[in-house]
């Protein structure tokens, strides 16, 4: 490590011993926020991937700049059976993430104080890597992302992210106002804090730059906090990255993507007023872009996202397998559903048992609201069908026979209900679900 990356590297530790990340009670638990789950959760990404279903026990999990250990909670509860190892610079926060970890009753976990570049040192290998929140404080992205990798296992996925250049660029402009002041040129205090406070709401309302990066979140409330202040105005080391940085990184380090961590909201398509009827010149051209140009055309649109959340992960590694579409009727014969486990509460259970006794429709979105506008909804008796899959994964076979004895009749004709019709329905209903990964289909 260099003197220049060492200086850094102090600074952020000063920075978070000061004020460990993230700062919510030690007795908060995510276990009933399935948007936090469903992304950590180590099935979501390597379905996307391989489409299979992987079994978490035994799996080791590293948490890469853990912070005070939230992160490393919600990892231990996405993934049961798992062994969590956290890392961070900062001695206070690595305390806390024990304690955290401890009090929630997970025992299997490792709390090191280490950096990024001390992985290969420390004799693990790991078959998920969460770096979140980190990746853009290193002054060498490509470097961090290759001490990762050489500690991941052959099939193992990395989720990292970069902040967004585009989307973030306001707060970067913060940043040079406050370092040109003097206020970053050590680990920022309740001085530098009260500085910044002072500096917005002293400036007119018009202003640009507070318009754009402090009254809305003076609104909320948000600006009361002094953690707020930090990682947003004076945050040691930020910067901004492009698609284009991103997928460089990942070339520099021999690392294969595999998926943005919010897929569902980069699709290109959507923003676009008739996806059917594209002018021509965008008809032709899409269908030849790259995943990497697609992005990039997104990012240049209509860059939503703070964060550039990606999955990746050694090359060649993925599974080769046919997709949905491209599934004949043989095939899905084979198919065994499972449940996204983030889906399998109690609660959700027994809502959908309600719906079904009322018969009213089911809205599966409302527990996934990171999904919520991709809204999908069930009639009762296809509820009815699916219940099933709370308890255990089901063949498409057994799920046919659950239908034809739910609604044996054709309610249009009175005639009986083939295996053939009811496939068709099957078919139609699990495609629409798998592609938001509600279900997890895997063929014999």
């Amino acid at each position: 490590m260099n003197e220049q990356s060492a200086e850094l590297f102090e600074k952020i530790r000063q920075q978070f011993d000061s004020t460990p990340y993230l700062n919510v009670p030690l007795d908060l638990s995510p276990r009933n926020n399935p948007n936090l789950l469903y992304a950590q959760n180590f099935i979501t990404s390597y379905y996307l991937r391989n489409q299979a279903f992987p079994v978490t026990e035994g799996s080791v999990i590293l948490d890469a700049g853990c912070g005070a250990g939230f992160k490393s909670l919600i990892l231990a509860e996405a993934n049961p059976g798992a062994k969590i190892v956290g890392i961070d610079l900062s001695h206070e926060s690595t305390d806390l993430a024990k304690q955290r970890l401890q009090l929630h009753g997970f025992k299997d976990a490792e709390f090191i104080v280490a950096s990024i570049e001390d992985l290969p040192t420390l004799g693990f290998t790991f078959d998920y890597i969460n770096c979140d929140e980190v990746l853009y404080l290193l002054p060498d992205a490509a470097k961090g992302l290759q001490a990762m990798k050489a500690v991941l296992k052959p099939t193992g996925i990395i989720r990292a992210n970069l902040h967004s250049s585009a989307k973030r660029a306001d707060y970067f402009r913060a940043q040079q106002v406050f370092n040109l002041l003097g206020l970053m040129n050590g680990n920022p205090s309740d001085l530098e804090i009260e500085i910044t406070r002072e500096t917005f709401e002293s400036l007119k309302n018009g202003i640009d730059l507070k318009v754009k990066v402090w009254q809305e979140a003076a609104q909320r409330g948000d600006v009361e906090e002094k953690e707020w202040i930090l990682v947003n105005y004076l945050l040691q080391g930020d910067k901004g990255y492009t698609i284009a940085d991103l997928f460089a990184a990942l070339r520099i380090a021999d690392l294969e993507f595999i998926s943005m961590v919010n897929w569902c909201d980069w699709e290109i398509l959507d923003l676009f007023k008739d996806a059917e009827n594209l002018p021509l010149f965008w008809a032709m051209s899409l269908p030849e872009a790259s995943i990497e140009q697609r992005l990039q055309l997104f990012e240049l649109l209509h860059p939503i996202s703070r964060l550039l959340d990606f999955w990746c992960g050694h090359p060649g590694q993925a599974h080769v397998y046919e997709t949905v579409a491209a599934w004949t009727k043989e095939d899905w014969q084979t198919v065994k559903v499972y449940l996204h486990p983030q889906l399998k509460t109690f609660h959700l259970r027994e809502e959908l048992v309600r719906s079904i006794e009322h018969h009213q429709p089911f809205s599966l979105s409302g527990y996934l609201p990171g999904l919520a506008k991709n809204a999908v909804t069930l009639e009762s008796a296809v509820a009815a069908t699916l219940l099933p899959l709370w308890d255990e994964p089901q063949t498409v076979t057994a799920l046919i026979e659950r239908s034809r004895q739910i609604q044996p009749l054709n309610p249009v004709t009175l005639e009986p209900r083939t295996s053939t019709a009811i496939l068709d329905d099957l078919m139609a209903l699990l495609t629409r679900l798998e592609v938001f990964l509600y279900v997890l289909l895997e063929p014999s």
